[in-house]
């Protein structure tokens, strides 16, 4: 699920980005399992302010199994 999910967050665009870094939120979804879950998403700078942008998500059952749940990454490049 937190592929799936960084999979959607990733069609968001640098540009579209770039004003609004740092973001991130976080929703109650059920998991393909039917569980319920919580998932975070959040975009930072990779390095340096202005240039690639590190997208991560984690997918976990509650605030008490943060730590158990699966998480994703992937960096969306800057264009050039």
């Amino acid at each position: 699920m937190a592929r799936d999910e960084l999979s959607r967050a990733l069609t968001l665009r640098w540009q579209d980005l770039r004003g609004i870094i740092p973001w991130g939120d976080t929703f109650e979804g059920i998991s393909p399992a039917g569980r319920y879950v919580e998932v975070e998403r959040s975009y930072i700078w990779a390095a340096e302010e202005g240039g690639d942008i590190l997208c991560e998500v984690a997918v976990y059952g509650g605030p008490s199994r943060y730590d158990h749940g699966a998480r994703a990454s992937a960096t969306i490049p800057r264009p050039a």
